[in-house]
């Protein structure tokens, strides 16, 4: 008999507020086995990018627990890669130099630091832009930036907030075809948070449904399409059912709170 998997990220009971203020998130548990790719969509307020925070170490649980790859958040840092909403790059910096930043923080050699960024450039097919300047790049090429310095510290887990919201839908269409593409290659579990449904299904293997007021587990939907995903995904029935399928569990989502 095949032994169960141990979670690479596993949540018990995790309830958070600030300070004296009201309970943000409310009794949740799940967890995440390698290789998922775990997709975060509820009503604004529902504590999404909260749960990332918490699984980063970077805001402490108020209760419960949280376990990431064996150890407490706050000891798996450098298992971990965070891409914030917006690319936060630094504007004297080249692009090359703004991959760098984690590695020097990290104290990694100057050699090593300039091949890793190179490596991670061609990930995101940015290697032709690397001595390039923020204000030089479009939206898309800056977040493929943000992307890749985050792969360039080899994470076992992908934290991604929004990182796509503020672009056109082609573009985000694109992004998130490269985005399983270099999963594909490099295998890490990724926790995803987005308010459209479509870019949702589109990319997860499992989706997990929150309500607010406190964030609460609502659903958890399975995705079963095979990987790689393209645009022929995009555009078969099952793809759209499903979308149409989590769209109304969101709304039903969106009623309660109101």
């Amino acid at each position: 008999m095949r032994e169960a998997q141990t979670p690479i990220v596993e949540l018990k009971g995790v309830e958070k507020r600030y300070g004296d203020g009201p309970l943000v998130l409310d009794n949740i548990s799940f967890s995440a086995e390698r290789g998922d790719f775990v997709t975060l969509i509820g009503p604004s307020g529902c504590g999404k990018s909260t749960i990332l925070r918490l699984i980063s170490g970077l805001n402490p649980v108020s209760a419960g627990s949280i376990v990431v790859d064996g150890m407490e958040p706050s000891k798996a840092v450098e298992r971990l890669a965070f891409v914030f909403q917006e690319p936060t790059l630094l504007p004297w910096l080249t692009v090359s130099q703004n991959v760098e930043v984690p590695m020097r923080l990290h104290g990694t050699q100057a050699a090593t630091r300039t091949e890793t960024a190179r490596r991670s450039l061609e990930l995101v097919r940015l290697a032709d832009r690397m001595d390039y300047y923020p204000r030089q790049l479009s939206g898309g090429q800056k977040m493929r930036v943000s992307i890749a310095r985050a792969l360039s510290v080899s994470p076992r887990i992908m934290l991604l907030d929004e990182p796509f919201g503020a672009l056109d839908e082609m573009t985000r269409d694109h992004l998130n075809e490269e985005l399983l593409a270099i999963r594909q290659q490099l295998a890490w579990t990724a926790f995803f948070v987005t308010h459209s449904v479509a870019e949702a299904v589109f990319l997860s293997n499992r989706i997990l449904v929150f309500s607010a007021n406190p964030g609460r587990l609502h659903d958890e939907i399975r995705v079963d399409f095979p990987y790689p995903r393209t645009e022929e995904t995009r555009e078969s029935e099952p793809y759209q059912r499903l979308v149409a399928e989590v769209s109304k569990i969101l709304r039903s989502v969106e009623r309660l709170k109101a």
